[in-house]
């Protein structure tokens, strides 16, 4: 094994050197012959079999450095001929190659400070898309060139003024919604350098009021004579109960042709009802002590009056298994007896038979022959029987032997368990203390103030003015209740006084409750508005960056502001290169 392992680091390291060596071959070779690519990848493979070669580091370093002259001169050329791209990539490789060659990053600068020269020049003739395609290729090789940040600052600022000019030029033309998405557009490529995000508010806010689903709020008919109450029911109250950042309005008159609803609200009465039930309750309170058998003595007497018993059992079977051996002692005693008279019966026998043998074998007549007193079978094979009965009872003995000393053991165990608990009884008490509660039942009062406002609303469509509206009575409900009871100190029961809420601010409560319930009926009527609006925005989203489809986009988002759907929101803001498609909204600018 050890001659196996030898032969094989052998024929690693001559495989590794022979590598080596033909790497460092053809990198000397390809030198020769100034292919420098080829002499890089062969020098690193080299050092890739023998990191620890210095002289091929030394030797890749002047390959790497003659590339980089040679290059350079390729970059110098190409800086000659006005080809400034060209010459950015050159110089790049020249640095990455040999990073000491001051030349090439001397004119690596006087590059990039050209290409910065040809963007401003592109920026003044408004060709903005390629010079910011200059300066982002400056900056990318030059992340804190000053030059090539002002130029991209230059061009942002050029860029949302000309949105903004595009804005403006949609808005006086009528086209709201696409004035408001260049205007965010305008904002988001330079805060600050336009007065876009001002603009943009005021355009949002003329779409809002024109898709604005109008509320027309009559003054509420009160025929409970409860103005308190009415006065809940007002528009304004009705308007702060709706959401606010939906175009909902609530107004006293519409001009026509809007979408909305005519709300005539009317209080028939205001009931106040009180109540008093006379009803009892309970105080459990401890009375006292008593003593009682103790649970857990019980417990221990019962486990060891169980444990007495299995006693009990073992003990009988280690008897039986006792008998059984001590009957298999006797009976191996008795077939020991009889096998020993055999044995010295067939030594008696057989001493007789060898005499007799010596006699024959003496008076023989033919020499030679064997006399038949001479028998071998004389001496042997008669206690064999014996013998073999004797070895059984043995063996059954001593298994009867190991059966009594489990048996032993077990009753051993059994007896120290009964013991412990025994002992556990007798440490425990016969009795114990327990608390003895009893109740004690007294009177009290339950008082129930409940106002039932009764409210007829009536919804008429501004678009159908003569639909015929079927009117909605809803009684409003607001109940308070409190326990009154006497106090007795001695049973921890303290006095409970009467504490109902005034009336009046039931009366309030109820009020509010109606004008909330009338203002979730009319949201429910302004959803089924913007959803036929949203519907008729997702038909156009097959083409997205259209005028007339931006403009149902734009309205339909407005009217979900509170939870615009993504599926209109992101495909305009993709198609009009908008990056945060939230500020549409006037969220998150």
């Amino acid at each position: 094994r050890w001659l196996s392992a030898l032969a094989l680091l052998s024929l690693v390291l001559l495989s590794g050197c022979s590598a080596f060596s033909r790497a460092v071959r053809e990198g000397d070779g390809a030198v020769k012959e100034r292919h420098w690519a080829e002499a890089e990848a062969a020098y690193l493979r080299a050092l890739a079999a023998d990191p620890e070669a210095s002289e091929i580091t030394v030797k890749l370093r002047a390959v790497r450095k003659e590339w980089g002259a040679e290059v350079y001169q390729e970059a110098g050329a190409a800086h000659s001929s006005g080809d400034l791209p060209s010459a950015t990539k050159l110089l790049v490789r020249v640095l990455e190659l040999d990073p000491d060659h001051e030349g090439a990053r001397a004119l690596l600068a006087q590059t990039l400070e050209a290409r910065v020269g040809v963007a401003l020049g592109l920026l003044k003739e408004e060709k903005l898309q390629d010079a910011r395609a200059e300066l982002d290729a400056v900056l990318a090789v030059a992340p804190d060139h000053v030059n090539a940040r002002k130029g991209v600052d230059a061009v942002q600022v050029a860029w949302a003024k000309r949105f903004f000019a595009s804005a403006d030029t949609l808005e006086k033309a009528g086209k709201l919604g696409n004035a408001l998405v260049a205007y965010v557009r305008a904002d988001q490529e330079r805060v600050g350098a336009t007065a876009a995000r001002e603009r943009a508010e005021a355009v949002r806010q003329r779409l809002r009021d024109e898709v604005a689903f109008l509320v027309v709020a009559t003054p509420v008919e009160d025929n409970a004579q409860a103005p308190d109450v009415a006065q809940r029911l007002s528009a304004g109250r009705l308007a702060a109960a709706l959401p606010t950042k939906l175009p909902l309005k609530v107004v006293t008159e519409a001009p026509p042709g809007r979408v909305g609803v005519k709300l005539d609200l009317s209080l028939e009465r205001v009931l106040p009802l009180k109540a008093v039930e006379d009803s009892q309750r309970s105080q459990r309170y401890l009375a006292g002590n008593r003593s009682v058998p103790n649970p857990k003595r019980g417990d221990y007497e019962k486990k060891l009056l169980e444990t007495e018993r299995t006693l009990e059992g073992v003990e009988r079977k280690q008897a039986a298994v006792l008998r059984e051996y001590l009957r298999a002692q006797v009976e191996l005693g008795t077939l020991r007896d009889a096998a020993e008279r055999c044995r010295e019966r067939e030594k008696r026998e057989c001493r007789a038979a060898i005499q007799e043998c010596g006699e024959e074998a003496r008076d023989a007549k033919s020499p030679g022959k064997m006399p038949s007193e001479c028998d071998p079978e004389r001496c042997s094979g008669q206690c064999t029987q014996d013998e073999g009965l004797m070895v059984q009872k043995a063996k059954a003995t001593r298994v009867l032997e190991v059966a009594v000393q489990a048996a032993l053991d077990k009753a051993e165990l059994q007896r120290a368990e009964v013991q412990r608990n025994r002992d556990a009884v007798f440490r425990e008490p016969i009795t114990v203390e327990e608390p003895m509660y009893s109740d004690f039942v007294y009177d009290v009062q339950l008082h129930r103030l409940t106002v039932t406002a009764t409210v007829t609303a009536v919804m008429r469509d501004l678009l159908a003015p003569q639909q015929v509206a079927a009117p909605n009575t809803q009684d409003y409900a607001v109940l308070h209740e409190d326990l009154a009871h006497k106090g007795y100190d001695r049973y921890g029961v303290l006095a409970d006084p009467v504490q109902l809420r005034n009336e009046l601010e039931l009366r309030v409560d109820a009020g509010d409750k109606a004008v909330a319930d009338v203002a979730k009926h009319v949201k429910e009527r302004f959803d089924l508005y913007r959803g036929k609006r949203v519907e008729d925005a997702r038909r156009g989203m097959v083409r997205p960056g259209a005028e007339d489809v931006v403009e149902t986009a734009v309205r339909a988002l407005l009217l979900t502001a509170d939870a615009p759907p993504q599926d209109i929101l992101q495909p305009v803001a993709r198609a009009r290169g908008l990056t945060k498609p939230e500020a549409l909204l006037g969220i998150g600018q």
